[in-house]
């Protein structure tokens, strides 16, 4: 009887322990904490570590792998198993869908063991993940998808950038950083890194691409109504850049649709001045943008109404008036003295001529913007913000933006 009571106590203690749900760990100043079991802390060396860790992985417990190949990398970070338990973290948590996490191991690799085996494999997926984020993937806030997020991208791929300058996704990774800022509206940002891609990979043929954008960027300037011809000359001049340097490119035939479209639009603007100016009087002003009009465009229909229309004017308000103010002011008191001198009371106008109109004065004359074959060789990038289409004003200066009113369709970006 005492044998088979002793046995029943001790299948009873065995079962007891068996079933037990969680172990309680008690330490002495700290609250007492319940632990599943298999999450215990293990202390031991890396490779006790790194056993455990893929233990962990072969029960299916991988969360718990991923904290052993923390724990190697925190408390070991020199050994030789510290490069490969990142990696391997990193991969898990990409598996289980925590990219940001899994994008910080791959960086991990790329800054701390550039002499991994693993290190072009930790460069391609954190492309991929990078990637991911400038394709539309949502950023979460406790789980819930909030919004995309280029700032993401673009700290996924700078690492790449600055740790992998001669690595085969670099350039591909500028590109992208370039894409990621025109996306948010950040052109300043945008021209910058696609001009790092032209400069420091000229013979990838990301490089141009690049090019591209950054005519296509000024493009939508210029065609989203803007009155700076800043940006027609920078979206003209990256055309010509780019036909000029790949002219092979599969984009030539629509880069040189573009330019043809700036070409309308500069003679529209400043066909539209001219009218501006004539309708109000100031005829000299009206004459420059009229011939700024059969300048661009020789022998189109609307440099013959420019034509036709410069000849009423001189016919209308005679040579003299059409002068520079300059000129005119000079003739100025030759013209006073004359009235004078023959007792006329009557006020002489600047032509010389009782029937000239008058001049615009002279703070106006200062203010009229420069034709396009005047107009600065270079300006600032266009903002960001929207600017709504205006007619047009003699106000000398206007930052191109894009604008978000309806338009023709244009020119689509890269890929």
């Amino acid at each position: 009887m005492r044998i088979r009571l002793l046995l029943v106590l001790i299948i009873m203690a065995g079962a007891l322990c068996t079933s037990m749900p969680a172990a309680v760990i008690f330490r002495p100043g700290e609250k007492t904490k319940v632990l599943a079991p298999g999450e215990e802390e293990i202390h031991g060396t890396a490779q006790q570590l790194f056993a455990a860790a893929q233990e962990a992985e072969r029960q299916g417990r991988i969360s718990r792998a991923i904290k052993d190949y923390t724990n190697i990398v925190r408390r070991y970070p020199k050994d030789t198993l510290a490069p490969g338990a990142t990696y391997r973290g990193a991969q898990l948590y990409e598996q289980l869908g925590d990219y940001i996490r899994a994008a910080n191991g791959y960086r991990t690799i790329m800054q701390r063991y550039p002499a991994s085996p693993n290190f072009d494999e930790a460069i391609e997926a954190q492309f991929r993940i990078g990637e991911m984020y400038l394709n539309g993937k949502k950023v979460k806030l406790f789980g819930i998808p909030v919004s995309t997020s280029m700032d993401r991208a673009v700290e996924i791929f700078a690492p790449i950038v600055r740790n992998a300058p001669f690595g085969k996704y670099t350039a591909r990774a500028q590109f992208d950083i370039g894409l990621a800022r025109q996306k948010q509206g950040a052109n300043d940002a945008a021209i910058q890194a696609y001009q790092a891609v032209i400069d420091q990979f000229p013979n990838d043929a990301i490089a141009a691409d690049a090019q591209y954008q950054i005519g296509y960027i000024w493009f939508e300037a210029a065609r989203l109504g803007t009155n700076d011809e800043a940006a027609i000359q920078n979206a003209r001049r990256a055309f010509e850049d780019f036909l000029y340097r790949y002219p092979k490119s599969e984009k030539a035939p629509q880069a040189r649709e573009n330019l043809a479209r700036l070409q309308q639009k500069a003679t529209g603007d400043a066909f539209k001045i001219a009218k501006f100016y004539d309708k109000q009087k100031s005829y000299r002003a009206a004459v420059i943008y009229y011939s700024e009009v059969i300048r661009q465009q020789p022998g189109s229909v609307a440099s013959e109404q420019a034509r036709r229309r410069i000849d009423q004017i001189r016919s209308k308000v005679g040579e003299a008036a059409l002068q520079p103010a300059v000129a005119v002011n000079a003739k100025k008191q030759n013209v006073a003295s004359r009235g004078q001198s023959s007792g006329n009371a009557k006020p002489q106008l600047r032509g010389g001529d009782s029937e000239v109109a008058p001049l615009p004065p002279p703070e106006q004359d200062s203010a009229l913007p420069p034709p396009a074959s005047l107009a600065p060789q270079t300006t600032t990038a266009p903002d960001s913000s929207p600017a709504p289409d205006t007619s047009p004003t003699p106000a000398p200066e206007a930052s191109p933006s894009p604008s978000s009113s309806p338009a023709e369709p244009a020119a689509s970006p890269a890929p």
